[in-house]
């Protein structure tokens, strides 16, 4: 017998045992096609955050006051009525944004304030996060930062607001909320630190400027107002909210912290890009190898399907197998011929998978999008496809291995006893 022969008898047999090859099959490519889709969904996601996290500079730092901790007098199990909520351990003030600022390798230390106001346009009323820092420093925070056209930016404007494509044209509504050019009352209510009454203050500003839409939530679903007024309208007292430190380089960023660190050890908390982008990663790469494992396990019920049509298709040509061996047919003949068969299984569930495994990435893409954000769609890396192709068809041989070896080992005589 040659290789010939035994591809066409290997086929044969497949088309014979029709119903239960093409359910092996299927059994084969609903695991090959899940892993295809698993691995386009998690290079799409590593590809995605990528392009997210590149509008953040990987040499800036967040700085913000840690919270005081409880004790016994003030805790929750104290007997006071009331307790005051837990104060920061430290006050960002001009104080601080200088010692840092001369800090080695720091380019720049940006001070902003935070906090929740109400806008008025229109007949309309919404709440947006203010975010009060110099204008034309938010391209620190996100370097490819761009304007509608007709924007002005400036870094001394009292009146000027500028805000985001959101904030303009909300998720959901057809017309725009603000535009440019257009005058908004903002309201901001607050607790007067003396009487304890709630107050609240307003402020008349025009919209400037309109970013499009860049992928930092700090920038994309807030308003931006000048420092000096933020200080002012939203009765901060000089008491930053954060401060935002640039290193000269990203490769900076550790020793800087370290410098931080000595200063004011846990007293304040520091948040970097490059930590918020590992902890992207590792989060994604998790989802990424459970989804895998869980298409792993459906290949091999699929490797277990091959083995049991095989060894069926064993017990079911016994007399062939004997008749095979009786006209010169040696045991590596059979060996291959029953090899071939499960090769022939592995390829055509491998190949079969590829084309629904892409299909199924785009489906499962499908619950990942909504209508007010970007859709991450699956990435089909051509090493990543032919990797699962070639565990597909070997975990397929490696299935075929011992039916193979049984029909290989079967005597002649008693094969051929065999009813």
């Amino acid at each position: 017998m040659d290789y010939k022969e035994i591809l066409l008898l290997s086929l044969d047999a497949i088309k014979e045992r029709k119903t239960k090859s093409i359910l092996t099959i299927i059994m084969v490519m609903v695991g090959s096609s899940l892993m295809i889709a698993v691995s386009g969904m998690g290079s799409g996601f590593s590809e995605f955050f990528n392009k997210q996290t590149s509008n953040l500079a990987g040499n800036v730092m967040f700085i913000s006051p840690a919270p005081q901790t409880e004790d016994s007098s003030t805790g929750p199990g104290a007997n006071n009525a009331a307790t005051p909520p837990p104060v920061a351990k430290i006050t960002l003030n001009s104080a601080v944004k200088n010692r840092l600022s001369a800090l080695p390798r720091v380019e720049e230390v940006i001070p902003s304030y935070r906090s929740q106001i109400t806008l008025e346009s229109q007949g309309k009323s919404k709440d947006f996060n203010v975010f009060s820092i110099d204008p034309q420093k938010l391209t620190v925070i996100a370097p490819p930062i761009e304007y509608v056209e007709g924007s002005i930016i400036r870094s001394n404007d009292p009146t000027a607001m500028i805000i985001s494509s959101e904030v303009a044209l909300p998720p959901g509504e057809t017309t725009p909320f603000l535009s440019l050019g257009q005058t908004v009352r903002a309201i901001y209510s607050f607790i007067d630190p003396i009487t304890g009454n709630r107050e609240t203050d307003t402020k008349s500003f025009v919209i400037r400027g309109i970013i499009k839409q860049t992928g930092n939530p700090n920038i994309d679903k807030s308003v931006v107002i000048n420092e000096k007024i933020g200080n002012t309208f939203l009765h901060k007292s000089g008491k930053y909210d954060s401060l935002i430190v640039v290193t000269e380089s990203p490769e900076d960023v550790d020793m800087v912290e370290q410098e931080i660190r000595k200063l004011y050890g846990n007293d304040i908390g520091i948040t970097t890009v490059q930590s918020i982008i590992k902890t992207i990663k590792e989060f994604t790469s998790g989802v990424s190898s459970f989804l895998l494992s869980i298409a792993i396990v459906s290949l091999v019920v699929g490797a277990v399907g091959i083995i049991t049509t095989l060894y069926t298709s064993v017990v079911e040509r016994t007399r062939e197998i004997g008749t095979l061996k009786a006209i010169g047919a040696r045991n590596m003949h059979i060996l291959f011929l029953f090899l071939t068969e499960a090769l022939l299984i592995g390829i055509l569930g491998a190949t079969s998978g590829m084309g629904s495994g892409i299909v199924a990435g785009y489906i499962l893409s499908l619950g990942f999008s909504s209508d007010d954000q970007d859709t991450i769609l699956p990435l089909y890396l051509p090493s990543d496809m032919i990797r699962v192709w070639f565990i597909t068809v070997g975990l397929s041989f490696l299935a075929g291995l011992f039916p193979a070896f049984k029909a290989s080992k079967l005597l002649p005589i008693e094969a051929l006893k065999r009813e």
